[in-house]
């Protein structure tokens, strides 16, 4: 037999028995079907993970002040004395690698503009910070360094602040006033999206003196930074710059030698490095979730043809009786078998995506179908055939035709 007949007669035996063939590829069904749907949504969720955390900037470090011990009761974080605009002079001149730095202050302010109010997060930050965090304009400008020195009361707004305030009017050129204070809308930030379960978009930036001295609040210091935010440059390795900058703040605020840091440098990269490990433990856990599922399917169809190869003995007896071999026989249920499970895959296939698909848009989560994925659900079903479907279809090509055309 070549293989199109072996194919033409599995498909004429399995038509026969239709409904028992759909129960016993239900396993692989439901096997790739719950490995498709996990899959796309696991690499849907890795896969804005991915996107926010770049978006944060993998080359960048973000220095804030740690904890510190007085009277040997350790304080909170942030209990350190603050970073200052000193700390942030030190880290341009002094640190090699560094492509850019800006000091940055966050605060809640509510702002007015016209009939309308909305309270966001402001973002007092130097002229850099738009080389910093790498965030354009969609409309207008940033603040230059000039305007940043002199306080100028200007600020450039989000997405989320521009529709809660002004819809589908264009705010560049209006005033709004943040705690009571009036200022110029000079530019609107392009969209950004969602990081960490927060709104990137629902912020607006204003010159860093600017909100020190008139939305922040008070400080401990005068020149007070809050936050210093380093970008580093793509030719130097982002570890030796963020050692190169620990050794310059720990001169500047004069920790002994052995005493621990009293700040903490947050490295946006090392997250990326943990999420990449966790997705890694998350595909291992994946894969024996589709082995295990495989495994119950393919012993299903191995007791199925078991009892196929049982009812069909006269059958087989007489197949032998007018010419056929062992090979032609075990041919004949390997396909049938590899034909169970590859219509199962394709089933499971199928109602996985689907139900991937229909999940994600009724809960708004990102679904991303891997064509790896899809591909190796396919092979492994027609895998599990073959391996399940060998101990059948040996015995089939085993029996003696005599006692087989005797069989009742």
């Amino acid at each position: 037999m070549n293989p199109l007949e072996f194919i033409r007669t599995a498909t004429i035996a399995l038509r026969r028995n239709v409904l028992r063939s759909v129960l016993t590829t239900l396993g692989i069904i439901i096997g790739v079907g719950s490995v498709i749907v996990m899959s796309a949504i696991g690499s849907g969720a890795s896969k804005q993970i991915e996107e926010q955390i770049a978006s944060l900037g993998t080359n960048q470090l973000t220095i804030f002040p740690g904890s510190q011990n007085v009277g040997g009761r350790q304080g909170g974080a942030g209990s350190a004395p603050p970073l200052t605009e000193k700390d942030l002079r030190a880290v341009r001149e002094e640190v090699q690698g560094v492509s850019s730095a800006a000091g940055n202050m966050n605060g809640s302010v509510n702002i007015v503009a016209g009939n309308a109010n909305w309270v966001t997060q402001v973002n007092g930050s130097s002229a850099e910070i738009q080389d910093v965090r790498s965030w354009p304009v969609s409309e207008g400008r940033y603040f230059d360094a000039v305007e940043a020195s002199s306080r100028r009361k200007v600020a450039v707004i989000g997405q989320t602040v521009k529709r809660e305030l002004f819809g589908e009017s264009d705010p560049v050129g209006q005033t709004i006033r943040m705690n009571n204070v009036p200022f110029e809308v000079i530019g609107v930030l392009s969209p950004k999206g969602q990081a960490g379960g927060r709104d990137q978009d629902d912020v607006v930036i204003v010159p860093l003196q600017t909100a020190r001295s008139r939305l922040v609040g008070r400080v401990r210091v005068p020149d007070e930074i809050g936050q210093l935010l380093v970008k580093v440059d793509d030719g130097y390795d982002i570890d030796e710059v963020q050692q190169d900058l620990t050794r310059v703040l720990r001169e500047r605020r004069r920790i002994p030698a052995g005493r621990p840091d009293n700040f903490q440098i947050r490295n946006f990269a090392e997250f990326l490095a943990t999420r990449n490990q966790a997705q890694q433990t998350m595909n291992l856990l994946l894969a024996s979730t589709a082995a295990i599922s495989l495994i119950v399917g393919g012993i299903g169809i191995m007791n199925i043809m078991l009892v196929s190869v049982t009812e069909r003995t006269r059958e087989i007896g007489l197949r032998m009786a007018i010419g056929a071999r062992g090979g032609d026989i075990l041919g004949q249920f390997l396909t049938e078998a590899v034909l169970l499970c590859l219509a199962g895959g394709l089933i499971g296939l199928s109602l996985g995506v689907g139900i991937a698909v229909i999940v994600g848009k009724l809960f708004a989560w990102p679904v991303f179908i891997s064509p790896g994925v899809v591909l190796l659900a396919i092979l492994a079903s027609g895998g599990v055939g073959v391996l399940f479907g060998f101990v059948p279809a040996r015995r089939a090509a085993q029996l003696n035709p005599i006692e087989a055309l005797r069989y009742e």
